[in-house]
């Protein structure tokens, strides 16, 4: 679950740092106090896309930073998948974010943002008017459908996504390969051409290296050769060389060694290096021997080379890639010279596959309509329970005219919120204010199937008062019981359901506008639902029935909590 919310340099938000709870987290301000502003960092934190002028008036950056703690299998999953270390459950979401770059952190590890909104979906769901609108989406209907019974179905479906990507890639390389019988025969005698063409050049890997090396050498031969010849002139022979000048220095000390014991070890150090020279002049005689190259090795060479760098430019920038063109043309011209058979073959296999895929995608089908039943029923109680009186919903299916990755199957939730009327489209018929209740009533059917441990409702109170505002709070609560809840609202039923109630306040003076929030205690609580309650003036009356309210409010999450 989210346990703490951190923003700094934010838009309105100067410093703030909130602390949540578990079960049912109410939020509440007057309007523009910057409840948007507060759901906004939490997306932004996600990896949303975070607008420059977020930042504050005068700051250099802006800061936003979520702690959640979670045993859920999967997120460690995703945790392994990035690399990123997990321990004891806690994961620290942070970026901050500059007017020239964002940095995101998880864990103190750097992430990028496609990823933040991968693992996100783990973490929290958030539903407010954006979301909302996606119901009116009947793509999005066949996921939640999905989602409801998805221990069955998501197996089923995984198969269906195989088959489907393998019968395409099978369909793709039919229509690739089928080529016309002058195409066939033209392309035939050229894979032939550049096969012969590599194969008579007889490649060895590292030859390329070693021949470049080689040319190189000749190609200088007679600058080297002079150079070496010039140290050896210093090194040997005539009598102002090294070997005769280290060899009178010898004698010189050998003449004298009886007089002293330490001249016999300098002429023993003085003969070390008279060896030490013979052995380099040897070395330079023979090498300057293998210098000697004649003109056929340096055409041979030559050309050797010219064929090399011929071949690659055709066919690979190295001798392993040439090699592995051949490879391919050998393999290409293998089909070409039994097409007839290689047609059969990948019809066969397009069959074979198209009458699994379409046995899967049955099977699916199948899953899905008896888990549409009980959905439908359980959307329908749900939506009972919201004040939607004689609400019918019914889950409609049609065949779609070509398979899918996720099967065959089109779905669209249909409804109808007033007696006599036929259910139609829910994408139809719903209203805004509408459309936020039935996603609560979904979100509350799903929570026992949804692995996420956090939901975030704002808007959820739009359109709607009192006796349906009541109803919404006791669904919320109902929820809060299995879930972790945060919601925003503007309604006075709801929040006296909080477990946990805060509020966001604006202040302003003469230089700035600063939000600011904080959790507030028992008797600030009951102050703000009067606030709620009453407007500006807040009477003895007001307060007396916003402490009402809270017991009341407490009698239900009692009874809504018992089994």
């Amino acid at each position: 679950m989210l346990i703490n919310l951190h923003v700094k340099n934010l838009a309105l938000i100067e410093e703030t740092d909130i602390d949540f709870t578990s079960h049912l987290n109410i939020l509440t301000g007057e309007t523009g106090a910057g409840k948007s502003i507060l759901i906004g960092s939490i997306q932004s934190a996600l990896g949303s896309k975070i607008p420059k002028d977020m930042i504050r008036n005068g700051c250099d950056s802006a800061l936003i930073e979520l702690v959640f703690h979670t045993e859920s299998d999967v997120v460690k999953q995703k945790m392994d998948e990035f690399d990123i270390p997990f321990e004891d459950g806690e994961i620290i979401i942070s970026r901050r974010i500059t007017n020239n770059r964002v940095i995101n952190k998880v864990n103190d590890c750097s992430i990028t943002a496609a990823r933040l909104k991968e693992l996100s979906p783990f973490l929290l769901d958030l539903s407010g008017q954006h979301e909302n609108q996606l119901l009116l989406r009947p793509q999005n209907h066949l996921r939640i459908l999905d989602n409801y019974d998805k221990t069955k179905i998501t197996p089923v479906k995984d198969a269906v996504a195989v088959l489907y990507h393998q019968y395409q890639d099978t369909e793709r390389q039919l229509t690739e390969e089928n080529i016309g019988e002058e195409e066939r025969i033209r392309e035939i005698e050229f894979l032939k051409y550049e096969i012969q063409e590599i194969e008579s050049a007889a490649l060895r890997d590292g030859e390329d290296e070693e021949l470049e090396e080689l040319f190189r050498k000749i190609s200088h031969s007679r600058d080297i050769l002079a150079a070496c010849s010039a140290v050896y002139d210093m090194t040997s022979g005539s009598a102002a060389s090294a070997e005769s000048i280290l060899g009178k220095a010898i004698r010189s000390l050998s003449d004298v060694t009886n007089y002293d014991e330490g001249v016999g070890g300098l002429m023993e150090e003085l003969s070390t290096v008279d060896g030490l020279l013979n052995d380099f002049n040897r070395d330079l005689s023979e090498y300057m021997s293998s210098m000697e190259f004649d003109e056929e090795t340096f055409v041979n060479t030559e050309e050797r080379l010219d064929l090399i760098h011929r071949l690659k430019a055709k066919y690979g920038d190295s001798i392993p890639a040439v090699k592995e063109y051949k490879a391919k043309a050998e393999s290409r011209l293998e089909a070409l010279l039994h097409f007839d058979e290689r047609m059969e073959e990948l019809k066969a296999k397009r069959d074979d596959l198209l009458k699994k895929l379409d046995s899967e995608c049955a099977r699916l089908s199948e899953l899905r309509k008896k888990a549409a039943g009980p959905l439908a029923e359980s959307i329908k109680q749900a939506l009972l329970d919201l004040n939607f009186n004689q609400v019918r919903f019914e889950i409609a299916f049609t065949e779609a005219a070509s398979y899918r990755a996720d099967g065959r199957d089109n779905v669209c939730f249909m409804i109808s919120t007033n007696p006599g009327m036929d259910v139609r489209p829910l994408q139809e018929t719903a209203s805004g204010g509408e459309l936020s209740r039935i996603m609560l009533a979904i979100k509350s059917v799903l929570a026992d199937e949804e692995q996420v441990e956090t939901l975030i409702f704002d808007e959820i109170d739009a359109g709607i008062s009192g006796r349906t505002a009541q109803k919404v709070s006791e669904r919320l609560s109902q929820i809060a019981g299995k879930r972790q809840v945060i919601a925003i609202t503007h309604l006075p039923q709801i929040a006296a359901m909080a477990d946990s109630h805060y509020l966001i306040e604006k202040t302003s003076d003469d230089h700035s506008t600063i939000s600011r929030i904080y959790r507030l205690s028992e008797e600030e609580s009951v102050e703000e639902l009067a606030r709620m309650l009453g407007g500006a003036e807040i009477t003895s009356t007001v307060l007396d029935n916003a402490r009402e309210m809270k017991k009341f409010a407490a009698r239900l999450t009692h009874a809504v909590s018992e089994p």
